[in-house]
């Protein structure tokens, strides 16, 4: 029995790479504005003699780029998918930043070899434009937050350009130039770095694929999980595909439904591709070479590292407790306190740490939660038992 489903879902965010869903009119807007901006900050810095300043605007540049960009991405992207393009065209966008990233890392290198070289011999700057025309780049940048990284660029280039007015210190030009390139490399290196995972098809950050396998290999019914793949189709779009074997006689779709369910609520996964079959000879032969290793129920049993850690506290203070209670019968108060401590340690990290904290929530399979809880009750059980004593 096999099903699938497709559903889409969107979200974007990017450093110097522009989301697709931006508001066309405004990045238009924002591209006038920026790329005059832009071209009086090269106009002045080549008066002032500024490569702090030219630097500046070579960062400006790649925003101004990214924007371009972003509106072709915009209309390329709402293009339906259609012939051999089966997604159409939503990673126009990850192209883009990509391309924006390579040019962040050329413009850096030559801010950097021209820094250098300024600071062997430093020509004479204008302090005095370089701190003015830094000071309503900061401006700029706060009115356009949302698709600028330029700020920390801006701050240096005008702590530079007040230092060389005040103390006629020209190195400190070239100074804030390398600052405005490493920055440049930072954020060059986070665009190449997330596009090339997406167009290698790795998984999302925060999307495990090995806490997920665990997770649906644990629903009811379900006995493994194989050729589990998750991806992003472009950012903010993540995507998931898997085999999934269930008993014999249970029902395929409610299954299909419910783990639908677990991928939307818990991991923000909408668009998934799930092939459910039975268990047995029949579906053992559709995946003949599965990639990756399987996740199976029986694996569930095994507690994770935060389960091992808190069996391993019950066995201890039940140890002391019991202990106490052996040696020292006048210590039975004592001992009480310690097992029913034990026990509201158990039931409270099994059953109230998940809704308060999402991250140990999956930790938990159904197996060694079921465990826990019960081991949990047999110490309150001790405690009421040492109370009596």
């Amino acid at each position: 029995m096999a099903a699938d489903t497709h559903e889409h879902g969107s979200g974007h965010s990017h450093g110097h790479g522009v989301s697709a869903n931006a508001d066309r009119k405004w990045l238009t807007i924002a591209l006038i504005l920026i790329g005059g901006f832009m071209a009086v900050e090269v106009v002045i810095g080549v008066i002032a003699q500024s490569l702090a300043l030219i630097s500046d605007a070579g960062h400006m540049l790649t925003d101004a780029a990214s924007i371009v960009l972003a509106l072709i991405a915009i209309r390329l992207a709402s293009r339906p998918a259609r012939g051999s393009y089966t997604y159409g065209l939503k990673r126009a966008e990850i192209l883009s930043a990509q391309a924006n990233g390579v040019t962040l890392f050329l413009l850096a290198a030559f801010f950097i070899y021209e820094g250098i070289r300024r600071l062997i011999t430093p020509p004479e700057v204008s302090g005095l434009l370089v701190f003015v025309t830094a000071l309503a780049g900061i401006v700029v940048n706060g009115a356009f937050q949302h698709i600028l990284n330029d700020l920390y660029a801006f701050i240096a280039t005008a702590i530079a350009g007040a230092v060389v007015w005040l103390t006629g210190f020209t190195r400190a030009d070239a100074i804030a130039a390398l600052v405005v390139a490493a920055l440049m490399l930072k954020a060059g290196w986070g665009l190449v770095r997330e596009s090339g995972r997406i167009f290698l098809e790795a998984a999302p950050v925060g999307l495990d694929p090995d806490t997920i396998g665990a997770q649906l290999a644990s629903v009811e019914s379900v006995t493994e999980v194989h050729d589990l793949h998750i991806w992003q189709i472009t950012s903010g779009q993540p995507a998931l595909s898997a085999h999934i074997l269930v008993v014999p006689n249970s029902d395929c779709h409610g299954i299909r439904r419910e783990i639908e369910e677990l991928l939307h609520t818990r991991y923000d996964i909408d668009h998934t591709t799930l092939q459910v079959d039975h268990e047995g000879a029949e579906a053992s032969t559709h995946c003949l070479d599965p990639h990756g290793e399987p996740y199976r129920a029986e694996d569930n049993s095994l507690p994770g590292k935060g389960l091992t850690y808190l069996a391993a506290t019950h066995a201890v203070l039940i140890a002391v407790a019991v202990t106490m209670i052996l040696r020292h019968r006048k210590h039975a108060p004592e001992a009480t306190v310690i097992v029913g401590s034990a026990s509201v340690l158990g039931l409270g990290y099994v059953h109230l740490m998940p809704t308060y904290w999402p991250a140990v929530q999956d930790s938990f399979v159904s197996g060694p939660r079921v465990d826990v809880t019960w081991f949990s009750w047999v110490t309150v059980v001790i405690s009421i038992g040492a109370a009596m004593v």
